[in-house]
């Protein structure tokens, strides 16, 4: 092999992924929800017995929605920021990248998944524009569009 042939295919595998479609997401997140579903119902159980079962609440909110919702958002950060993938995307083979191919950063990680699934949760009918990754020619969400991220096959 010639030193130009050898650059030449180092070059197109290093620009080549594969890039996780709509459906590998979405069982993905199926089963993150399911890990936090059942973390949190370990962790918040104990509230059952204080204050006669009724919710403690801060204002609007309920501590126990409070720490679930804190639980949720560190498990995506956390997984996403030391694995680049959930459990659910280490179960399907994907994970998150930054589209320079660079380590993801903190900032990349809370924009993707504290701002970007904040303004899906905060606004609804937003949730139906995450069907644009099937549509998106490096199949990007919002949140991945805000972010500069991609979800890809790992290797």
């Amino acid at each position: 092999m010639t030193e130009n042939t050898m650059v030449y295919h180092a070059e197109s595998s290093e620009r080549h992924e594969r890039y996780a479609g709509f459906w590998m997401r979405f069982w993905a997140f199926l089963f993150d929800l399911l890990v936090v579903s059942s973390l949190n119902g370990i962790l918040l159980s104990p509230f059952k017995f204080v204050n006669d079962g009724y919710a403690i609440t801060i204002g609007i909110w309920s501590v126990p929605w409070i720490i679930g919702s804190i639980i949720i958002f560190l498990y995506f950060i956390l997984m996403t920021k030391f694995f680049g993938q959930t459990l659910g995307k280490m179960i399907l083979g994907i994970k998150v990248i930054r589209k320079d191919g660079e380590p993801l950063k903190w900032s990349d990680v809370i924009f993707r998944e504290v701002v970007g699934r904040f303004i899906y949760q905060a606004f609804s009918f937003l949730a139906l524009l995450y069907i644009i990754v099937g549509f998106t020619s490096e199949k990007q969400g919002l949140h991945d569009m805000f972010s500069d991220t991609r979800v890809v096959f790992d290797r």
